[in-house]
């Protein structure tokens, strides 16, 4: 309905939320295939709370992991790995310290 609508308005896209936190150029229309960057469990994190309401998680721990599934369509690295491979990290429990002491 028209409330999803209402709530998405005033959130910036998930990739523009990362380009802005890596300070990628915005005038790329390539932006993952001219530059790799490298974006932070940390910083998906804090990406994941700005857009929090806006996606399909109910916890920050899925919610960072969404974030870091954009990542993968726009050729970032995450903490230097394959975006999918910080994905099994975390179902592993390995950022739980940064994700849920942070949540």
């Amino acid at each position: 309905g028209t409330k999803a609508f209402e709530v998405t308005v005033g959130t910036p896209p998930t990739t523009a939320l990362i380009i802005d936190e890596l300070n990628l150029d915005k005038g790329s229309q390539d932006t993952g295939l001219d530059k790799v960057a490298d974006l932070k469990v940390d910083q998906a994190l804090k990406i994941a709370r700005m857009k929090f309401d806006a996606l399909l998680s109910n916890d920050y721990k899925n919610a960072a992991k969404e974030v870091i599934g954009t990542c993968v369509s726009m050729g970032i690295t995450v903490e230097g790995k394959d975006p999918r491979d910080v994905q099994k990290e975390i179902d592993q429990g390995i950022y739980d310290e940064t994700l849920v002491q942070n949540a």
